[in-house]
């Protein structure tokens, strides 16, 4: 690379890191490897993603992200750190700790659109911003960019600094150089695979929806089985995070936004139970929680130990 582009990137870089991200890597913008697109049809033909169809919807874009930006040239990846500095209580309902806060879906893109319009204006680019949202293949591409490595339990993680982390993409007409790929890996630890609750990891890191506590209380809207406890978990299931050695080392975040409020660190059994729809609203008015819905989370609320 000539020293001009090792200067943009870098300028780009800092901007990134200095606007909150707790990472920022660089990758071409190219199609995914067969390899990729072979596995990933292989889960969606097992049914693997369980409710979520929109994880069929789109493959051809999902296949090349050239075709969400005319004339895309890079990809650019960032992490966010969510991990709370204060956890609920452990004797009430659980919620993943990635819906603590406010809904990460407006943080993210908050922050990102602010990065993308520094590189549309300093370097006379076009960007897109996505979080989330887009059928871009997040962890693949942030593996690319070098932020991190998909792991065992299909989370990305950044070496040295864990797994809880947001995810956010910026698609440019800029040629930015790209960086060195992560090529770490599990290794033989099967910490994930060995505490999840229902069995839903497998050997070769492919998670079953159909079986997975996540998408249970979350994306699925049915009855749930009689049999199934979810423990004190009703809201997400962080097990496979929480045992991953990679985590030991977390810091808590640092972006407000991601504060629970006092509200819903006081949530309990009772609380829940006799919550209304304006409570909910209330509470969770910019939150992700809201995807599941009072009525599931009710639902779950029968399922609890």
């Amino acid at each position: 690379m000539n020293e001009l582009s090792r200067q943009n990137k870098e300028d780009i870089r800092k901007f990134a890191i200095d606007a909150g991200f707790e990472a920022c890597g660089f990758t071409e913008a190219l199609p995914v490897s067969d390899e990729a697109v072979m596995q990933y049809d292989r889960w969606i033909e097992a049914s693997k993603h369980y409710e979520m169809k929109y994880l069929e919807r789109y493959h051809d874009v999902r296949c090349d992200p050239r075709k969400l930006l005319d004339g895309a040239k890079s990809i650019i990846a960032v992490a966010l750190n969510y991990y709370p500095a204060v956890l609920q209580p452990r004797d009430v309902p659980q919620f993943a700790y990635y819906a603590y806060g406010r809904d990460y879906h407006e943080v993210v893109r908050e922050k990102l659109n602010i990065v993308a319009k520094y590189i549309d204006d300093t370097f006379d680019a076009r960007s897109r911003v996505c979080v989330d949202t887009a059928p871009l293949r997040e962890r693949y591409w942030a593996q690319r960019a070098g932020i991190g490595f998909v792991a065992r339990n299909n989370q990305l993680i950044l070496p040295g600094k864990g797994s809880y982390f947001f995810l956010g993409f910026i698609i440019s007409t800029l040629e930015i150089p790209s960086d060195k790929p992560c090529d770490y890996t599990c290794g033989n630890c099967r910490r994930c695979v060995a505490c999840c609750p229902t069995h839903a990891l497998n050997e070769d890191g492919a998670c079953d929806a159909r079986k997975c506590l996540s998408c249970l209380t979350i994306e699925y809207h049915g009855d749930l089985p009689d049999d199934l406890r979810l423990g004190k978990r009703i809201y997400g299931c962080d097990m496979c995070q929480q045992a991953c050695p990679h985590n030991r080392g977390k810091e808590a975040t640092k972006v407000l936004d991601f504060k629970p409020s006092e509200e819903f660190l006081a949530l309990d059994k009772e609380a829940i139970s006799a919550m209304s729809d304006d409570d909910f609203r209330n509470i969770f008015r910019h939150s992700a929680v809201k995807r599941a819905k009072l009525v599931n989370l009710k639902r779950n609320l029968n399922h609890l130990d």
